[in-house]
């Protein structure tokens, strides 16, 4: 099994592991150095995109140095490579967005002006339309990393994943962003499990967690279809409430002036489909050309 070397992604694979070997499979466990853990100093986006974490270690799968590879979802391009499988997804942890500060203020209590660290153009957008006199400035390095450079003072609050906090049990202040609001990322929260076709794919099947892999395949669909990288602000969030499910999601200008948003309640009868036409609708509501900006810009900076 092949894991990046941050706490975090360790954390992550140790979770896979536990439940392999509850099932009976025993597992080796091999740490992988890719690009986005040694440009530090960039922003993701002009490292590689989407999948920089993902790309290396799929070729180690691909030649058969590894069998098998844990991954945050919501780091996985929607264009995987044919010989690779997602062969179980995990059952989600929190998707939600937290706001980290020394004293665990709210967003609307940050002073004016306030300077807040992400690494997500996503977040960035979001934040700058809730709060457009906020100071965005770009966020990089491991959980550890971003939490020491907000305790030297680098920036007044950090947004990160709930998640990752829950996961490595940090004892950090925080407030939990409102999800109507900031809807989170494809993914946040699930973590999958990733084999070559017809390898391990079999032992691997008996940890997928099905109400967990519906959800982010019906997030994934957003991804695919709008054409989603790690320079378009979008959002995608689904989950079943009251035996309907919930499905939003939505797309920004970088500057988070502008956005469409769709928020529907379907049957989950045959929701595939119904989620395929929402994704056709949010592109033709201007979606993509809200994406296509994005990269336009970002490509010119």
């Amino acid at each position: 099994m092949g894991s990046r070397g941050s706490p975090l992604a360790l954390r992550q694979t140790e979770m896979a592991l536990d439940r392999l070997r509850e099932a009976g499979v025993e597992t080796e466990l091999k740490i992988v150095k890719t690009r986005g853990d040694i440009f530090l100093d960039k922003p993701l986006h002009q490292v590689s995109g989407r999948g920089i974490f993902v790309r290396e270690i799929d070729e180690r799968m691909i030649s058969g140095e590894i069998d098998v590879a844990v991954h945050s979802m919501k780091d996985l391009p929607s264009k995987r490579p044919k010989e690779i499988c997602i062969a179980a997804v995990l059952p989600r942890d929190s998707p939600y967005d937290v706001l980290v500060s020394e004293e665990g203020v709210a967003l609307e209590d940050l002073e004016k002006n306030a300077l807040v660290g992400t690494s997500s153009m996503r977040r960035a957008a979001q934040l700058k339309r809730a709060r457009p006199d906020l100071m965005v400035r770009s966020l990089r390095g491991n959980l550890q990393t971003r939490l020491r450079k907000l305790s030297e003072g680098d920036y007044d609050a950090i947004v990160l994943a709930e998640a990752g906090i829950q996961r490595m049990k940090i004892d950090a202040k925080y407030a939990v962003l409102d999800p109507e609001e900031f809807v989170p990322s494809a993914n946040q929260g699930a973590v999958a499990v990733a084999t070559v076709a017809g390898l391990a794919e079999e032992a691997v099947r008996q940890i997928d967690h099905g109400p967990t892999r519906m959800v982010t395949e019906c997030e994934r669909i957003f991804l695919e279809t709008v054409g989603g990288s790690c320079v378009v602000p979008m959002a995608a969030h689904a989950n079943v409430e009251n035996d309907e499910l919930r499905v939003v999601a939505e797309v920004l200008s970088l500057d988070g002036t502008r956005y469409v948003k769709i928020d529907e309640r379907l049957p989950i009868d045959g929701h595939i489909q119904k989620v395929k036409m929402l994704s056709k609708k949010l592109v033709e509501m201007g979606g993509r050309d809200l994406a296509e900006e994005a990269v336009r810009i970002v490509e010119t900076r």
